[in-house]
């Protein structure tokens, strides 16, 4: 998910410090205030060792994770799960509901085929779409108490869809348990928001321009004890012919979408909330996208497209005026 970027604040009595890392493909960062510097070290070694065991467990990049070998099994035989994996399946069926279905963790043989990392990227043919789309379907899962199957040879499952949401609120709630009360976490760019920035009534968050990414924001949030996602098409994707193919794939369709939104950030109390509400209302057209916002309980959002901005009723509560 792309867009939203941290403004350092004003440190108080307690020093602001930072911690910069690299996990889950992307760069993770935190930004908190401690004051004594063991309770620091014990706060950093605790959340990135976390990320560290994440990622292992749940990365599909990762050829020894406990996805890649349920993935390896597709179509041939259940693999035993533990405890957290058994609720972790349960949390991707309730999200799965929760977006209407639209985020689905076994997508993945769709995004595949629409690789916008290749070195010469290529339209699939309808009959790859096709045969993608029978291979997707949360429903599809087999589940048995301690064990899952995929039961088509190709089926797959990918938890990049809200994976690095999933870890800023666990990073949130190891802070807490720090005793740190003012943190935000950081990780792709998906934030969540402990307390208030120090001396300041909030965190600002700077919502990047898609027109010009990494050059301009174009507006800012100030936010406290709430996660903020961002999903948009402008940075990742790829351009064939003159027509520019984003990253986000509509499941029911098996193509990128193309609705005109540029991008929607969502305000939330979690960020998975915040990321999985983002990404739906993005693969939903505009005006129905930010309906699905504004019915959801405690959500804000905007979405902008080209020339236009939607917002929900409550949004610009959160918007910092100049």
């Amino acid at each position: 998910m792309a867009a939203p970027t941290p403004v350092l604040e004003r440190p108080s009595a307690a020093p602001l410090r930072q911690l910069r890392w690299a996990a889950l493909g992307t760069e993770c960062y935190v930004q908190y205030a401690c004051g004594e510097a063991p309770a620091a070290r014990a706060f950093e070694q605790a959340a990135q060792a976390w990320v560290a065991a994440f990622e292992a467990k749940y990365s599909r990049f990762r050829p020894d994770s406990l996805v890649s070998r349920i993935n390896a099994a597709a179509g041939r035989s259940w693999v035993e799960i533990d405890e957290e994996m058994e609720r972790f399946l349960d949390l991707s069926g309730s999200l799965f509901t929760l977006s209407r279905g639209l985020l689905d963790v076994t997508a993945l043989p769709l995004l595949r085929l629409w690789d916008y990392k290749a070195a010469a990227p290529r339209l699939p043919t309808p009959e790859e779409i096709a045969a993608a789309r029978r291979l997707v379907g949360w429903t599809k899962v087999e589940r048995e108490r301690g064990r899952v199957r995929l039961p088509l040879v190709g089926m797959a499952l990918d938890f990049g869809g809200w994976g690095k949401e999933y870890a800023v609120d666990q990073v949130a709630e190891i802070a807490r348990e720090h005793r740190i009360t003012s943190a935000l976490v950081d990780i792709g760019h998906d934030l969540r928001a402990v307390g208030a920035a120090p001396g300041k009534p909030g965190w600002h968050i700077g919502l990047e321009d898609p027109a010009r990414p990494g050059e301009r924001c174009w507006g800012s949030l100030a936010i406290t004890n709430l996660g903020v996602a961002s999903s948009g098409d402008y940075r990742r994707g790829f351009t064939l012919n003159g027509v520019r193919y984003g990253h986000i794939v509509d499941p029911r369709t098996g193509r990128p979408v193309a609705h005109g939104a540029r991008q929607v950030t969502v305000i939330a109390p979690s960020c998975v909330q915040a990321g999985v509400l983002s990404t739906t209302a993005f693969i939903l057209p505009p005006a129905e996208g930010i309906r699905f916002i504004q019915d959801s309980m405690s959500a804000e959002g905007c979405i902008l497209t080209a020339d236009t901005r939607h917002q929900t009723r409550g949004f610009f509560n959160y918007v910092v005026t100049q």
